[in-house]
């Protein structure tokens, strides 16, 4: 009996170690699988304070959200391929499907609906103006006869000639970067975008005293993270958006990407509550 009890209990020993190494083996697939899954995230790399890229390294509140958001969706910062993501390009990157969610100051409009979807909003900005620390431009209505900039593919500039100053002259750059370099060499005015975008600027090492954000903000602009129409994310993103708004991560971020910019979030709009998924 004792022999018969034997014989058994290495049976079935023998059975553990087979399922055993079987479920290694299968640990070690899913692991390997795991590893090379990655979430392709749009991000500018040209906004200080919001996505900025540099000897690749990113930095900026942009891209805080989008790590906390990949993580809560399963990705590690390691499985995160970060693609610049310029203005004029978004709505085309995602249906080219060149990216699998974008976090680059991306304004929920209802014309951009129509090609591309959103989660969020995770920020509400409103659109401001960044002068010469001597000038005497204090908002938009003091802008006809004078030159604005702003980046190709933005609304906000047309935003002001639409509706506040009929007679400003418009110019595009590339970059908010090249439109601040232009205005150093005094061909511009005035740089009108999204307050948060004019704090990081003039929080920069090199702009530091030469430029002020006016602080007259006339917009409400909802940052969205945009993804593809047939993407099944929406939830899952508001969801972790939710949970960095309540776990104070959100605010720590906004204070770190504008330190020294004398900025204050818009409290009466921020932290935004989210929209619904379509």
């Amino acid at each position: 009996m004792r022999n018969t009890r034997y014989a058994v209990a290495a049976m079935a020993a023998a059975a553990a170690l087979t399922l055993s190494a079987c479920g290694g083996d299968s640990g070690s697939d899913s692991a390997d699988s795991g590893d090379a899954e990655t979430i392709r995230v749009g991000i500018k790399f040209d906004q200080p304070g919001l996505g900025f890229a540099e000897a690749g390294d990113y930095a900026g509140f942009d891209v805080d959200v989008a790590k906390y958001v990949a993580n809560e969706l399963g990705y590690g910062e390691d499985q995160i391929e970060w693609i610049e993501t310029p203005s004029a390009q978004r709505e085309n990157m995602l249906e080219n499907d060149q990216v699998d969610m974008i976090f680059a100051t991306y304004s929920i409009t209802d014309t951009r609906k129509e090609k591309v979807s959103f989660a969020g909003p995770y920020f509400v900005a409103g659109q401001d103006l960044l002068v010469r620390s001597d000038s005497d431009i204090t908002g938009p209505e003091d802008l006809n006869g004078k030159t604005l900039c702003s980046v190709t593919g933005s609304t906000s500039a047309q935003k002001v000639k639409d509706g506040i100053a009929t007679d400003v002259n418009l110019v595009e750059q590339p970059s908010y970067a090249e439109c601040v370099t232009a205005m150093q060499g005094g061909s511009i005015d005035a740089v009108t975008t999204d307050d948060i975008i004019l704090a990081g600027l003039a929080s920069t090492d090199a702009n530091k005293g030469q430029f002020k954000v006016v602080g007259n903000t006339f917009s409400e602009e909802k940052y969205g993270v945009g993804i593809q129409k047939d993407s099944d994310k929406c939830e899952d993103i508001n969801a972790a958006i939710e949970k960095m708004i309540e776990d104070g991560a959100w605010e720590e971020a906004i204070k770190k990407n504008t330190e020294g910019a004398d900025y204050t979030f818009n409290a009466e709009l921020n932290p935004p509550t989210m929209d619904a998924c379509a």
